[in-house]
């Protein structure tokens, strides 16, 4: 199967600037989206297609590797390791389009090449039987303060090589290469899992899923999978850290006589006990009703703000009894 350019899937030169690739990718969003094209599997796989291409161009670093290497952008550490060992660059093709520039002896860089791809581009009977771990996959996932708060979970596509079912990721039956993935123990496809995401998390955690990366190679064992966070803000909760902060109207009679109000938490309302003679802009601290510390069973805690409401469209009675309040308590 061709492996599709990442530029025109999003319909965009390999000049464009991060603007260009972010309008780019929200035009082509919303007209793919799942929600807009109900029940459609040809819409479903476009928006997919999209969204690993994004994730990739929009992200500079994996950009510049993918601008180099193509769609093996992700093995660009270890060609770039090689090519230093090996001294002086030279040019190798691996069949699907895309040329990589390695130096040294040709024997020695097919060797890597074999290990890598040796499958994929037809040469797999003539690669050395070597075991290898796979490699470290990430990918980024947005949650709402509420499944921050309580940890949820995700179905997420990866975009990559799974095991070859045949072999069962040995590159070998019966001491014969695979005829289905000619000796590399992995084929392309898009990989479709669920992952947990623990309570706890904040914009920039980073959650490991063991074993969840790219496969190895030869029967090694996997890379594992990062989950870059991005805790998305919250209408009425401000988060600082684990702990929380909101701002409660407060009667002005509650506040000058005591009394109770209603307070939000992420899992109920809770009743906060207002003092006589409350300031304006007091706050109170709810200990424990914070968001969860991540890997801990402490949570952090809820700042409650007291904004006093001073009432409006007063009657003549109510007029004059602060006229008498007044008198009482000149300023």
């Amino acid at each position: 199967m061709a492996v599709k350019n990442y530029y025109d899937l999003l319909g965009v030169n390999k000049n464009a600037t991060d603007k260009d690739i972010k309008q780019a990718y929200r035009r082509l969003a919303r007209k793919y989206h799942p929600d807009v094209n109900p029940g459609d599997k040809t819409a479903e796989s476009k928006f997919k297609e999209i969204n690993a291409a994004y994730e990739v161009l929009s992200d500079k670093e994996k950009r510049q590797k993918y601008d180099k290497y193509g769609d093996k952008w992700q093995y660009a550490d270890q060609f770039e390791q090689a090519a230093r060992q090996q001294g002086q660059y030279r040019q190798h093709s691996t069949g699907d389009g895309t040329n990589y520039h390695f130096g040294g002896d040709i024997g020695g860089m097919d060797n890597l090449f074999d290990e890598l791809f040796g499958g994929l581009r037809g040469r797999g009977a003539s690669r050395r039987s070597r075991i290898a771990r796979g490699q470290d996959l990430e990918t980024n996932v947005e949650v709402t303060l509420e499944e921050a708060f309580s940890g949820t979970s995700r179905m997420i596509d990866l975009q990559g090589e799974q095991p070859c079912a045949a072999c069962q990721g040995t590159g070998q039956i019966q001491n014969v290469p695979c005829s289905v993935c000619r000796g590399a123990g992995v084929v392309a496809g898009i990989n479709r899992l669920e992952v947990k995401i623990p309570m706890g998390v904040t914009t920039g955690s980073r959650v490991r899923i063991s074993g969840k990366g790219q496969p190895g190679y030869g029967g090694g064992a996997s890379g594992d999978l990062y989950l870059n966070i991005t805790v998305r803000p919250h209408k009425v909760f401000e988060r600082q850290g684990d702990d929380l902060s909101i701002d409660i109207p407060v009667p002005l009679g509650v506040a000058v006589l005591g009394g109770e109000v209603q307070v939000p938490t992420p899992k109920g309302k809770l009743a906060l006990k207002i003092p006589p003679e409350t300031q304006n802009g007091r706050v109170f601290r709810l200990a424990g009703q914070g968001m969860p510390h991540l890997g801990k069973s402490t949570k952090g805690d809820l700042m409650v703000k007291v904004n006093i409401v001073v009432p409006t469209k007063l009657t003549e009675k109510e007029k004059e009894l602060f006229r008498q309040l007044n008198k009482l308590r000149p300023a």
